[in-house]
């Protein structure tokens, strides 16, 4: 807002300093042309005392305020362009310093073998899915809030800041269970646990994807990914069954093409 209102000013003073600096000239122009007529004969003044009459020096003083106020436009203007420059400087560098951060955030997506890494490159558009009874202190529908609280908790990730996502993601869940993102919440929760390392909690985050969520578009990469808990705890047969299971039920999906490249390896 800063920068369009310098933008505005600067463009505004412009058309006012061009007027002033023709009316300067023209000015100009009249006095010189006074100045030969009243002084160009010397013998004007040999009768008599050289007074000069008044009406030039109301036009000498006119040109002098004139010349004074086109100094102070120019000066107006001068800081303002700095102003912009600077504004503009100012900006380019937030926009590269946020679009590096974001762009080292993103990494692996999040169903390719065997990865825990966390993509937090695209931000989800959860659908509305089949939801869990409402919890005791869950709170009260409020798609705009559920909306703002995602997407905070969701850009802890891109930050890489995944202790306080999971902190974020679980009351998250706790107050608003039912809500048209709950089931990505449940999703991300496990990714973050995935990518700490944390198996144990990463399987039960990805197994309540389906357990509360069952109709949710998540579910197949949520069973996916329980596969390759699975396999990283070393329950071979466990991981086999789920990625069966992946690519009967969703056979679609890109979950099923991955849980297949496991299958046949």
């Amino acid at each position: 807002m800063s920068l369009t209102r310098n933008v505005l000013f600067t463009a505004a003073l412009l058309p006012l300093l061009a007027q002033a600096e023709v009316q300067v000239v023209d000015s100009s122009a009249q006095l010189g042309g006074y100045a030969n007529n009243a002084y160009g004969n010397n013998t004007a003044y040999a009768g008599g005392p050289a007074t000069a009459p008044s009406a030039q020096g109301g036009l000498f003083l006119q040109l002098q305020q004139m010349e004074q106020e086109l100094t102070r436009l120019r000066g107006m203007v001068e800081e303002q362009q700095y102003k912009i420059q600077q504004l503009e400087r100012d900006s380019k560098e937030r926009y590269d310093d946020l679009n590096s951060r974001l762009g080292s955030g993103a990494s692996v997506a999040p169903a390719q073998a065997g990865s825990g890494a966390v993509d937090a490159s695209q931000a989800p558009t959860p659908p509305v899915a089949q939801q869990p009874a409402p919890a005791a202190n869950a709170a009260p529908a409020d798609p705009e809030k559920e909306k703002l609280y995602y997407e905070a908790a969701f850009d802890l990730i891109k930050n890489k800041d995944f202790d306080n996502a999971v902190k974020a993601f679980n009351a998250f869940l706790r107050k608003y269970p039912q809500s048209a993102y709950a089931g990505n919440a449940q999703y991300w929760l496990g990714e973050v646990h995935l990518a700490q390392g944390n198996l144990q909690e990463a399987g039960k985050a990805f197994a309540l994807v389906n357990q509360n969520y069952a109709s949710h578009a998540k579910v197949s990469d949520a069973l996916y990914k329980l596969g390759v808990v699975e396999q990283r705890l070393g329950n071979a047969d466990k991981a086999r069954t789920i990625f069966q299971q992946v690519a009967a039920q969703y056979p679609s999906s890109s979950a099923a093409g991955l849980a297949k490249r496991e299958l046949g390896q």
